[in-house]
């Protein structure tokens, strides 16, 4: 079944000097503009195309493809605003329509704003709404717990932010876990902390479990390798002043210089840490 707004598969039925017709099912033929087409194709080869619509409401198909498709989540940049509403750049030659009524505030040309794209039964075209949260719904997943993923920042709540996980679903970072500011829109990477029975989940900016002290344990010794092999930072510091350098809790602060020390990789000042020399 294709359906408009995504990538589809579709086979080629016959070819044009100014393209190729798809077989769009229901649809009829689907015309692939053979300045949409950057490959040579062939009659019966089935090729994946983004099936949307054109500047006089036609479907047509397309190999480029969009930032953002139908039920997926992204920050797009405003091209122009007009009197029905926004458009926005999301890498086609026709602009995706953001109605007013579907912002969330006021939008201004040449700012980004994150967005989620749908299909506009009342107009009958693709379109965009910056009010996310009306589509905050769970999808289907199969993520598993420590895998990294991109993450765009959403609401904050009072256990934290709300998160959009791959562009697709939706993810809790939680206030006491976050040791670094995060604005909305923001595009950060990430790791899945926990899939919960529900299918919900929990995310982490820093990577969970033993991963998370090596890499923290890297940065300790880039760091001081920058610094001449000294930090004046200990188990003892403010969390505060871990947190700035780092980016991290001081519980795991400690267990990083922990196992450097334990690895012989540092000698613990009483102020600071001390990195061990290569020959020693």
């Amino acid at each position: 079944m294709i359906e408009i707004g995504k990538i589809n598969r579709l086979k080629i039925i016959r070819e044009r000097q100014f393209g190729f017709y798809l077989d769009g099912d229901k649809y009829g033929e689907i015309l692939l503009p053979r300045s949409d087409s950057a490959k040579r194709y062939d009659v019966d080869q089935e090729i994946d195309v983004f099936i949307y619509f054109d500047s006089e409401d036609r479907i047509i198909a397309t190999t480029q493809t969009p930032t953002i498709q139908i039920g997926e989540f992204a920050v797009l940049k405003v091209v122009s605003i007009t009197k029905i509403g926004g458009f926005l750049d999301w890498g086609l030659s026709k602009d995706l329509f953001v109605p007013f009524n579907e912002q969330k505030q006021k939008m201004v040309e040449g700012k980004e704003y994150l967005v989620h794209a749908f299909f506009d039964k009342k107009s009958e075209r693709i379109a965009a709404s910056s009010r996310v949260e009306k589509y905050a719904g769970e999808c289907n997943h199969n993520y598993i717990d420590e895998q990294e993923v991109d993450l765009i920042i959403c609401s904050e709540t009072d256990l934290g932010f709300k998160a959009i996980v791959d562009g697709k679903h939706w993810g809790v970072l939680y206030r006491n876990e976050i040791f670094q500011k995060l604005n909305y829109a923001q595009q950060i990477k990430g790791y899945i902390k926990k899939v919960r029975s529900d299918g919900k989940l929990d995310l982490c900016l820093d990577k969970p479990g033993p991963q998370k002290i090596d890499s923290l344990s890297q940065s300790i010794l880039d760091k001081l390798n920058d610094n001449n092999g000294f930090l004046e930072l200990t188990d003892q510091s403010s969390p505060e002043l871990i947190s700035e350098m780092f980016g991290v809790s001081k519980k795991s602060y400690k267990k990083a210089i922990g196992a450097l020390y334990k690895r012989k990789h540092i000698i613990l000042l009483d102020n600071g840490i001390k990195l061990v020399p290569a020959n020693k």
